[in-house]
């Protein structure tokens, strides 16, 4: 590959045993491309395929010089795949896609105008009418409206969709790791590219193979949302969040345990009927909150030992310089 080359658009397809409709795809994005006139590159990320789409890739891009392939020796997932080819995709615009047919290349001219044309960052596809089946589409739903909630990004309906175009500035500067691929709209926010849009697109029935996604995804796309939303905001000052919250538990504790200690003596002090103080509940909850209080204000001061030493601690987006 030449990379020194700029070419309008990217196209970045990661893929996992998909070989069936590879052929039709690369030949509807060579359609696409040659009536747009646009200059391109597809870049087929073949992740661990155990079928036969490494062959299938090797023999298009022998066929077409715009086609290149990439080929992990295992299965290591979709945004391993991506990463990878973001690395050296060359377009000005970058569109991600799956293999399986159900995103639509007729798309591609549209997405790529509104990056090129009305100047945003990122756009994402929105599958509005879907052919999936409810066990599908009502977890996707919840997901997304959760998505929304966490990252501030209001107008986005289908975090997930595969179909997504970037301005070539943004995959270069996010870091697309784990399972995050699901949150690229979060992670180039927090990367600093605010103008985020959303594009109504074609959804397509599966036309060859069978899914590759279990409802586990809801569950680790919810525990993935939940460390990206606390890592961007506490990633850099880790005591702002342990800190706080072991103080609070350590005080709470704290005055609990005296509360049930001036409770003892009033009583001795009057004469009254006492217990021990370790037969109290309250006692050893409090006792508990003091221990837990300490532990949270630790790992938030090892945090932060750790994140002032990490090589990347004065790393910051910079858009330009005069």
């Amino acid at each position: 590959m030449e990379n020194e080359k700029e070419l309008d658009i990217s196209v970045v397809v990661p893929l996992f045993n998909e070989e069936e409709s590879l052929p039709e795809l690369a030949a509807w994005i060579e359609r696409v491309m040659q009536a747009n006139g646009f200059s391109y590159e597809v870049v087929f990320v073949n992740d661990g395929s155990t079928d036969g789409s490494w062959s299938v890739i090797e023999r298009l891009a022998a066929e077409n010089q715009a086609i290149h392939g990439i080929c992990f020796r295992r299965n290591y997932g979709k945004s391993p795949a991506l990463y990878e080819g973001f690395k050296i995709a060359r377009g000005r615009v970058v569109i991600t896609m799956d293999a399986d047919l159900q995103d639509s290349p007729d798309e591609i001219p549209g997405l790529y105008r509104m990056i090129r044309e009305e100047g945003y960052d990122l756009v994402s596809g929105w599958k509005q009418k879907r052919y999936d089946p409810l066990s599908k589409t009502i977890p996707t739903k919840l997901f997304n409206a959760t998505a929304r909630a966490v990252s501030g990004i209001k107008n986005l309906h289908d975090f997930n969709c595969g179909l997504k175009a970037y301005k070539r500035d943004v995959v270069k500067h996010i870091e697309v790791y784990g399972e995050m691929h699901r949150y690229i709209p979060y992670l180039a926010k927090n990367a600093g590219f605010k103008k985020i849009g959303e594009k109504v697109v074609h959804h397509q029935a599966r036309k060859y193979g069978t899914t590759k996604f279990g409802l586990d995804r809801f569950v680790n796309g919810y525990l993935d949302l939940m460390t990206l939303w606390f890592t961007s905001k506490f990633g850099v000052k880790p005591m702002h969040f342990f800190g706080l919250w072991g103080s609070v538990m350590f005080v709470l504790g704290f005055i609990s345990a005296a509360v049930v200690g001036i409770m003892k003596l009033w009583r001795l002090y009057t004469g009254a009927h006492y217990t021990l103080v370790t037969d109290s509940p309250y006692f050893f909850l409090a006792l508990t909150l003091m221990i837990l209080g300490s532990q949270f204000f630790l790992a938030g001061f090892v945090g932060e030992l750790v994140a002032r030493s990490s090589s990347r601690r004065n790393d910051y987006e910079i858009s330009e310089t005069i």
